[in-house]
């Protein structure tokens, strides 16, 4: 069974635009290059907001963290068996 097309006829290409929204001066793709360079976006527990107020704190702290961290998940050698 054919998924409907829904670019084709029907009540949904009626306009949905508001009157406020204006986009007469809009250029488009300006903000393409910056999201081609990709971000993440991480979601901070409301608990510790106090701690890190904004992204500079967040980052000072995982720095700070990121040494342990890589020093931790380094593999181990073994011993080798006798």
């Amino acid at each position: 069974m054919r998924k409907k097309d829904s670019h084709t006829g029907g009540s949904d290409e009626r306009d949905t635009m508001r009157p406020e929204y204006d986009f007469s001066g809009a250029v488009r793709g300006v903000t393409a290059a910056r999201y081609a360079e990709g971000s993440n976006v991480i979601m901070v527990g409301h608990d510790v907001l106090d701690v890190f107020p904004d992204s500079a704190s967040v980052n000072e702290a995982l720095r700070a963290l990121a040494p342990v961290i890589r020093h931790r998940s380094e593999p181990r050698m073994r011993p080798e068996s006798v």
